[in-house]
C-alpha cells in the first residue's frame, strides 16, 4: 500500500487560509492529493477579502513539493460554490473529497443576538457546507466514489455560551452529513464529521474573563491546528472506504467518537397522556436519565492528553 494515502486524488479544502484549514489543506498534499485551496480571506466577522491567506498556504504547499491551486470564491453562495468545485475540474480535471472548513464567528448572548449575526453564520456554516457538498455530489454520482468531511463542533454537539448561531449551524451539519451518508450511499460516497479543537484565529476571540475561562484558554492553546489534520486526511481518503455518517471530536492527541440522539427511556400509557398525568408519572421516570445542561468544557475537563 502507498503510504501516500491520498495519492493522485483532487481535494477541496474550503478556508483554507488559515487555521485548521490551513493544517488540513498541507496535509492532505503531503499525503499526495492535489489541493483547491479555496479562502476569501476574510476577518474573523466575514469582512474584507483578500488573496493573501489562501495564496499563502498554496505557496506552502507548493514549497514542499506539493500540487496546489487557489480558489478565493464564497461558500456562502450557490453560483460561487459551484465555481469552486469547477475549480478542482478545471485544474485537475477531477474532483474526489470536500473538506468543508470555512466558517465564521459572531458570538453573542442569545438575547442580544442580532438576525444578521444569525443569518451570518449559518449562511457561511451551514448553507455553505450544503453549497459545496450539492456541487461535489453529481461528480461523485457519476465516477461512483467520494468522500465528504465536515467541521463541525462540540458547541452545537454539546454546548456553549454566547454561540447560538454557531451551534445551530454546526449542529445542523451532522444533521445534513448523516443524511449525505444515506442518500449518497448507493453512489459508494461517503460523508462523516470532525468536531476539531484547537487553538486558532477562529477560537481566539473566545472572551476569557473569569479565572476559568483564562484556564480554559491556557489549555486550548496546547493544541494546534496540525493536531486535527491526519483525522481530515484519513476520512478523505480510502483508508476509511467503511467509514460513514460517524461524528469524530479530534483534541490534541486524542480522538473521540461521537454518538448521535437515540432513545435514553421510554414510557407508556394506554389512556394516553394529558399534561398532568406526564407530570406525576412521566417525568419522574425519566428525569434520572435527562441530560443535563453541559457545555464543552464540562465534558472535556481534562487538560489535553
Amino acid at each position: 500500500m502507498s503510504e501516500l494515502a491520498l495519492e493522485n486524488k483532487v481535494v477541496v479544502v474550503t478556508g483554507a487560509g488559515g487555521g485548521i484549514g490551513r493544517a488540513v489543506a498541507l496535509e492532505v498534499a503531503r499525503a499526495g492529493a492535489k489541493v483547491i485551496v479555496n479562502d476569501i480571506g476574510a476577518s474573523l466577522n466575514g469582512e474584507g477579502l483578500s488573496q493573501g491567506p489562501g495564496a499563502e498556504t498554496v505557496a506552502q504547499i507548493r514549497a514542499a513539493g506539493g500540487v496546489a491551486e487557489l480558489n478565493t470564491e464564497s461558500v456562502g453562495r450557490w453560483d460561487s460554490a459551484q465555481k469552486i468545485v469547477q475549480a478542482a475540474l478545471d485544474h485537475f480535471g477531477r474532483i474526489d473529497a470536500v473538506i468543508n472548513n470555512a466558517g465564521i464567528l459572531r458570538d453573542s448572548i442569545f438575547h442580544k443576538m442580532a438576525p444578521e449575526e444569525w443569518l451570518a453564520v449559518v449562511d457561511t456554516h451551514l448553507n455553505g457546507s450544503f453549497y459545496v457538498s450539492r456541487a461535489a455530489a453529481p461528480h461523485f454520482r457519476a465516477q461512483n466514489s467520494g468522500a465528504y468531511v465536515h467541521m463541525t463542533s462540540t458547541s452545537g454537539l454539546i454546548g456553549n455560551y454566547g454561540q447560538a448561531n454557531y451551534a445551530a449551524a454546526k449542529l445542523g451539519i451532522v444533521g445534513l452529513s448523516k443524511t449525505i451518508a444515506l442518500d449518497m450511499a448507493r453512489f459508494n460516497v461517503r460523508s462523516n464529521c470532525i468536531a476539531p479543537n484547537a487553538w486558532s484565529r477562529m477560537i481566539s476571540s473566545i472572551p476569557a474573563t473569569t479565572d476559568a475561562e483564562r484556564a480554559r484558554v491556557a489549555r486550548m492553546q496546547q493544541m494546534t491546528p496540525e493536531k486535527n489534520a491526519p483525522l481530515a486526511a484519513f476520512l478523505a481518503s480510502d483508508l476509511a472506504r467503511e467509514v460513514t455518517g460517524q461524528i469524530f471530536v479530534s483534541r490534541h492527541n486524542e480522538i473521540f467518537l461521537m454518538n448521535s440522539p437515540l432513545p435514553l427511556r421510554g414510557i407508556q400509557r394506554d389512556a394516553g397522556w394529558t399534561p398532568h398525568t406526564i407530570a406525576e408519572h412521566a417525568l419522574p421516570a425519566l428525569r434520572s436519565v435527562m441530560v443535563p445542561l453541559n457545555r464543552t468544557s464540562d465534558i472535556f475537563g481534562w487538560d489535553p492528553v
